[in-house]
């Protein structure tokens, strides 16, 4: 496989990834049966292409670390996330729909083209390279992504202990006081997941949602029910940060109970387990947005990352 075929290759993998995990029908999120009163299924497919791009020369980078053409410092994995998320905002009106998303894949891409492989990555290697890139980040990369958090303008984002983003010095700081990235990101991973995966390489990704769902999904015939049922797990064994930001950890925990709850019930499995997923989702869809678990949505968009990487196909 040549370099353009390999990234092209990554991108559709990931690319395919946000088109499953959008699709399927998860608790208190959009998918392809249930819309938002300002988002709609619609603007997750058209943000699943217009992403593509910018996953594309992430790989392309990735390939240039691998073959010592630049540094792994080089790469600008900011960049690319900022580059990716106008892309989005380009291409659909229903607001911010991948930030997270966009944060764990594209350096996902980046350590796919470093990677050895022409169509089945190794998750080992992957992982690996996944440590290497999110730790070379710069400071240049921070400020690229506390513009691409403005150009998303997500909801629920409160007030960080330090360098925040709604600070008109923070990037000025970040720059002046050489802060990269990866230091910006240690600050938050006590309150946000998608933090934590990058400063902790990946746990909840590669050790909770990745080898449930691989296995869900070489033993079902229907993708989105496999997808479902690991979004309860991961809901259930951890407190969705994007709630626990607009409303409080606390209801946080007591969603995760009663994701708990569902997946005891046997999820999407048995009678029971529907009819309580069924009331789990009503009850998430009621409070106007504010109970959607989107952190644990984006974690299932990086675990079918992986699964696709690896070589499931639908």
């Amino acid at each position: 496989m040549g370099h353009l075929a390999k990234s092209q290759h990554i991108a559709h993998c990931l690319e395919l990834a946000i088109l499953l995990e959008a699709s399927a029908h998860k608790p208190g999120n959009v998918s392809v049966v249930t819309n938002f009163e300002k988002t709609r299924y619609e603007h997750f497919l058209a943000s699943a292409v217009a992403a593509s791009s910018s996953f594309e020369s992430a790989a392309e980078r990735g390939i240039a670390v691998s073959e010592d053409r630049i540094d792994p410092s080089d790469v600008g994995v900011g960049q690319f996330i900022k580059s990716c998320v106008a892309d989005i905002n380009a291409w659909q009106h229903g607001g911010n729909t991948l930030l997270g998303t966009v944060i764990l894949l594209s350096p996902m891409a980046v350590a796919a083209g470093m990677t050895t492989s022409r169509e089945r990555f190794d998750t080992f290697a992957l992982r690996r390279n996944l440590k290497l890139v999110v730790e070379s980040t710069t400071p240049e990369d921070a400020v690229h992504v506390y513009e691409a958090i403005r150009i998303a303008n997500p909801s629920g984002l409160g007030k960080a202990p330090d360098l925040d983003i709604n600070d008109p010095t923070a990037t000025e700081r970040i720059i002046d006081q050489k802060i990269s990235l990866y230091e910006v990101f240690k600050i938050a991973e006590k309150y946000d997941t998608i933090c934590s995966e990058w400063t902790k390489n990946y746990p909840v990704t590669f050790d909770l949602a990745y080898p449930s769902l691989i296995n869900r999904l070489r033993n079902s015939p229907d993708p989105s029910l496999a997808i479902v049922q690991t979004f309860l797990q991961v809901l259930a064994e951890v407190p969705d940060t994007f709630i626990a930001r607009k409303t409080s950890i606390e209801k946080a925990r007591q969603i995760s109970l009663k994701a708990r709850e569902v997946t005891e019930l046997g999820g999407v499995e048995t009678s029971s387990g529907r009819k309580s997923l069924d009331k789990l989702d009503r009850e998430l869809k009621k409070s106007s947005n504010l109970l959607n678990p989107g952190t644990t949505a984006d974690i299932i968009g990086a675990a079918l990352a992986l699964c696709i990487l690896a070589g499931y196909r639908p």
